[in-house]
């Protein structure tokens, strides 16, 4: 007898699915889909398990699958949901529910799930008709990967995944797995004014985003930069897009144009900026640095595949599609338009640009090259920036761990990409992001850049690492203090509260505890071998780097606070 269980594991597998990050629940659904090749690879918590999904989506450019039990353990999935609906993560989140009889009766953790994820799903259905699975679950992958990708949820009754599946009418063969599903284009006639505008702009400026790695777009932009001789620079999501190294980059401007941000004396050029092009932006605080980076008189024109972003918070011609069609549209029109302009500028162009990166080489070359202890996180970076191949994969957690990889570490070629959980940026996204990278790409090195506050969330996920064979290096940054929120509250308050500083946590222990290895780094001059052994090893390994508690980003927020930053926190120890 084929079940309604049988019947979902094939279309999945139909549309490429490999592995599902699972807790053996719904239990009938995974021992189907282990039956016919899928993995299960099993997390620890759902949250975890979530980010996890998401990860491997953003490196394969494939939907990820998680799947949970009712209840709590779908409530765990909300803020990995989040995240991927903020960053237009596709996701398919597959929930077991109570019978369908015991519905609304109290049963053992029945929860309203559709509630429970209208504000973080694209699309939530429940599966309770055996001759609609098929149907169903390819609406829920079109859904997903179509338009601005996001996550979806099936509902999934525990009676119905045992019933007799019904064969549909019309077979269903195609594979909807990848995204974007779609590549709609935009109009040709608002493409055709771009580029007139673009020629004839007395200093345009690209500000790509992250669907332009979303799209698949990379080559497409630099054809766009090449042609045209624009300057690009990145938001935190949107760094790897262009080579970071090219005559034409800014870096990563966003919330890091403090005095030793990367862009901070490109600033003048990025104001200054008459033409503005977006692309796969959504123009968000953090990605405009509280939307003062560029002028209000400028002239914009927006490329996104999601209406309304086009125009959010500047408005823009609107170029509506797909960024990579979108981009290779707009590259042909000023193929074939006028760029004398653009060609005389362009050497003026990158010798302003030459100059404000010899400014900040020599602003932070101190910082790169400190002996001091505990190590200094610039340094630590510019050993871990000389180790890198450009094929490798850098994942940060949340809050100071993006930061410094957004300024301290470069992308030597377009399209390196560098994975920051930037759509609600919670704390905790490090590790499971890098497991997931790891999943999609089992033969690339993953190095995960996590705090020591956020890598208490997911400890336990070291254990899954492990158990299922998937090789990550974690670098821990070991200060004994949220650093954001301290220095946050420094600058607003010129004090702290007592819920900024931690005990001292051997890192390298927890990993040794669970099969990894572990290693303490305490001296700069330790940096390098430690991070050559864990990159060499077949094995995770972490990197428990004792770092100055004092150190800070290039937040240009902070630029006007200096003096009481690193006020010390306020500790009020418990009675022995």
């Amino acid at each position: 007898m084929t079940t309604v269980s049988d019947v979902i594991a094939g279309a999945l597998a139909r549309h490429g699915v490999e592995a599902i990050l699972a807790q053996s629940n719904p239990t009938e659904l995974m021992l189907a889909a282990e039956r016919i090749g899928i993995r299960q690879i099993l997390y620890r918590t759902e949250n975890a398990g979530g980010a996890m999904a998401d990860g491997f989506s953003r490196i394969s450019g494939r939907i990820g699958v998680v799947a949970a039990q009712n209840g709590p353990a779908a409530t765990l999935l909300v803020a990995p949901m989040a995240e991927a609906l903020k960053a237009s993560i596709p996701m398919l989140v597959l929930v077991q529910e109570v019978p369908s009889g015991n519905r609304d009766r109290n049963a053992f953790q029945e929860l309203d799930h559709v509630a429970l994820f209208a504000s973080v799903s694209k699309w939530t259905r429940r599966i309770d008709d055996p001759t609609r699975v098929e149907d169903t679950i390819d609406q829920a992958l079109t859904m997903a990967n179509s338009g601005r990708p996001g996550p979806v949820v099936l509902l999934l009754p525990r009676d119905v995944l045992g019933k007799p599946a019904a064969p549909g009418r019309f077979a269903r063969t195609a594979d909807l797995g990848a995204f974007p599903l779609d590549r709609p284009r935009p109009d040709a006639a608002a493409v055709s004014r771009a580029a007139q505008l673009i020629a004839a702009a007395r200093s345009p400026l690209v500000v790509a985003g992250g669907g332009v790695h979303g799209s698949g777009a990379v080559a497409e932009l630099a054809a766009l930069q090449e042609i045209a001789h624009l300057p690009v620079v990145t938001t935190n999501m949107g760094k790897g897009a262009v080579d970071e190294s090219g005559p034409l980059s800014l870096g990563v401007a966003a919330n890091i144009t403090g005095e030793r941000g990367p862009a901070h004396f490109h600033l003048p050029l990025i104001a200054g900026a008459d033409v503005v092009l977006l692309v796969g932006t959504r123009t968000n605080e953090n990605g405009t640095e509280a939307w003062t980076l560029t002028s209000p008189d400028a002239t914009y024109i927006h490329i996104d595949v999601d209406p309304l972003e086009v125009g959010r918070n500047y408005e823009s011609l609107r170029l509506l599609g797909d960024a990579r069609a979108a981009l290779g549209d707009l590259t042909a029109a000023l193929a074939a338009t006028d760029l004398t302009l653009r060609v005389a500028r362009s050497e003026e162009l990158r010798a302003t640009i030459a100059a404000g990166r010899q400014q900040h080489f020599e602003a932070v070359t101190p910082l790169l090259e400190s002996g001091e202890t505990p190590i200094a996180p610039e340094r630590l970076f510019a050993e871990l920036g000389r180790l890198l191949d450009p094929d490798d994969i850098v994942v940060a957690d949340a809050s100071y761990s993006s930061f410094w990889i957004a300024g301290y570490l470069l992308a030597k070629r377009p399209g390196q990409r560098f994975l920051m959980p930037r759509g609600l940026a919670g704390l905790g996204w490090g590790l499971p992001l890098a497991l997931g990278a790891k999943i999609a790409a089992p033969g690339r090195r993953v190095i995960a850049v996590v705090g020591d506050g956020g890598f208490a969330h997911v400890w336990s996920e070291l254990e899954t690492a492990v158990r299922e064979r998937l090789p990550v290096t974690v670098v821990v940054l070991n200060n004994s203090v949220l650093g954001a929120q301290r220095h946050a509250e420094n600058a607003a308050f010129g004090e702290t509260t007592t819920g900024v500083e931690l005990d001292p946590v051997d890192h390298a222990a927890i990993a040794t505890a669970v099969g990894a290895a572990g290693i303490v780094v305490e001296h700069p001059d330790a940096i390098a071998p430690a991070l050559r052994k864990a990159l060499d090893s077949s094995g995770t390994t972490v990197i428990d780097v004792i770092v100055d508690p004092d150190a800070y980003p290039p937040v240009r927020a902070f630029d006007v606070s200096t003096d009481r930053l690193n006020t010390p926190p306020h500790r009020v120890r418990p009675a022995p």
